[in-house]
């Protein structure tokens, strides 16, 4: 029996993957609870589950961005404002974050001796690796524009090159903040400065992660076609994601590096 649709959402067919993957999410937090009390590696074994669905429904999208023609003006219209939203919700979710940091520095406890940084802790130098970071956040961000823009001029071998730049400043970007966290002077621990930030910074650093792996995958599509100069979301998603990455960096640096130091 087949099934016809006749709205324009961005659910353009049958699927099994928006509830399947709700259920591995709530498993997976209920599971890394556990490991936090158990220390039981074996409870991580969900996160396979999760990201096998995430392989599946981000391939039927593809299918039907690519094979079927199903992404309509309509469709496409959807997915941006999904896109916009779902980043605005990353913008809420690193808001607490400053708040929280600039809340202990603005008026320290007396339980870290009233100043800020506090006693005992030295910073990092903002003008050292946090600067060349900031650098090579910045240009990726040029690169990837770069890019966007070759793709609506039809250059494809340009704009291929360009994102190649645009991943491999991110990885550049990982492995130094890696070095950086390895020779840190102090740890999460040490007081709330530690807190704030491993926190903030741990999780743009997450976040640079996955904005790598998005642009990789989009480099992978766009070297098997699946983009034309007037119908390539899958490339704006990873793009838009990427600029909200250096953005909350910039952010980062100035208040938690250079404002600290």
């Amino acid at each position: 029996m087949s099934v016809t649709h006749n709205h324009p959402f961005h659910l353009v067919s049958v699927s099994p993957w928006p509830i399947i993957i709700s259920f591995n999410l709530m498993n997976n937090l209920i599971m890394v609870i556990s490991w936090f009390h158990k220390m039981n590696y074996f409870t991580l074994l969900t996160i396979p589950g999760t990201l096998l669905c995430m392989y599946q429904w981000w391939r039927d999208v593809t299918r039907e961005a690519t094979l079927q023609g199903c992404h309509t003006p309509l469709v496409y219209n959807g997915m941006r404002m999904g896109m916009i939203l779902f980043i605005v919700s990353e913008i809420l979710f690193f808001f607490p974050f400053f708040v929280a940091y600039f809340h202990s520095s603005l008026s320290p406890a007396m339980e870290i001796g009233q100043s800020w940084p506090p006693l005992g802790i030295i910073p990092f130098n903002p003008f050292d690796i946090p600067l060349l970071n900031t650098i090579i956040l910045v240009s990726s961000g040029l690169t990837v524009t770069w890019s966007h823009h070759a793709m609506l001029n039809n250059n494809y071998k340009e704009s291929t090159i360009s994102l190649l730049m645009t991943i491999l400043l991110g990885i550049y970007f990982s492995a130094l903040q890696l070095i950086e966290y390895i020779e840190a002077p102090f740890t999460i621990s040490d007081s709330v400065y530690g807190s704030s930030f491993f926190v903030a910074t741990g999780f743009h650093g997450l976040h640079v992660i996955i904005g790598t792996m998005f642009l990789f995958f989009t480099f992978y599509r766009m070297n098997l076609l699946h983009f034309s100069s007037i119908h390539h979301f899958g490339f704006e998603a990873a793009a838009w994601y990427w600029h909200f990455v250096d953005v909350v960096w910039l952010f980062l640096y100035v208040s938690i590096y250079w404002w600290s130091f």
